[in-house]
């Protein structure tokens, strides 16, 4: 009998071993599609629809506002604007300046017929309590107006929040506001585009004011909170803001776009109220 000569197959384990190589990489690559998914789903949700959602029940707020106050809607009315960053000063979605407000200041220079009509009542059933409406013409902006720069309870819902200590709507002081620049309903996207003379127009119950376009500040940290002074003036460039007493409105949000790294600052003076 023939001795038997053992037959050695070359190869056999290198195929295996490439075998398993390519299952670890589909599968791989199956998570990283499904991840790409998920990640692409929550972009859409955060960009496209808490924009639709915030800026849908801001325009209901606005009407609701206008039903109230017996003047029935505003032609071209919706909120517009372009988000969700921080948009305010001072850090954590705002400064801590001051107690929440209970009403704006008298002035001299405020008539009693023209005296600032009061807001509601301070207090946690009213931070989210819209008591005016802004109207910026050249962006075609209206948007309600309520105390606070909470984000959850105020920014998120696409609303102007009006920081806590500051003067209220046509008195004497700083009526200072914060919004959105990207997502919840971003109504101070494109605040850049204002430019000096362009009217801001803040109504309340039987009242209006109308505020011109003075200074814009294109960029300063979140700490700078000189801007939202009764007399705003920068405290990083001192150079931007003004020095006399007077009736200011600002407008802040973030900047760049889709970030909060820095603050870009609006500042307009009373022109006229009726």
């Amino acid at each position: 009998m023939r001795d038997r000569v053992p037959v050695v197959v070359q190869g056999s384990g290198r195929r295996g071993r490439r075998a398993g190589l390519a299952g670890v990489l589909w599968a791989g690559a199956e998570l990283i599609v499904t991840v790409g998914v998920v990640v692409l789903m929550l972009v859409v949700h955060q960009v496209w629809w808490t924009n639709r959602q915030a800026a849908a029940a801001a325009q209901e707020q606005v009407q609701a506002l206008e039903r109230a106050w017996g003047e029935g809607p505003v032609a071209g009315s919706g909120v517009g604007g372009g988000g969700g960053d921080e948009a305010g000063v001072g850090g954590g979605g705002g400064p801590g300046v001051g107690p929440e407000p209970s009403g704006p200041a008298d002035s001299g220079a405020v008539s009693a017929a023209t005296r600032p009509a009061a807001r509601p009542a301070a207090g946690p059933s009213g931070l989210d309590r819209a008591y005016a409406v802004l109207r910026v013409p050249r962006l075609g902006l209206v948007v309600p107006v309520a105390q606070g720069v909470d984000k959850r309870a105020v920014l998120d819902k696409g609303y102007a929040g009006q920081y806590p200590g500051t003067a209220g709507p046509g008195a004497q002081g700083n009526f200072a506001l914060a919004g959105h620049r990207n997502t919840h309903g971003e109504p101070f996207r494109y605040i850049n585009r204002l430019r000096a003379g362009d009217e801001l127009i803040v109504d309340m119950r039987g009242r209006r004011y109308t505020y011109v376009v003075g200074k814009i500040l294109s960029e300063t940290t979140e700490r700078d909170t000189g801007v939202i002074a009764p007399v705003p003036r920068s405290v990083v460039k001192p150079d931007q803001g003004y020095s006399e007493p007077g009736a200011y409105i600002t407008l802040t949000t973030c900047t760049p776009e889709y970030s909060s790294k820095y603050r870009l600052v609006v500042w307009g003076t009373l022109l006229k109220s009726s």
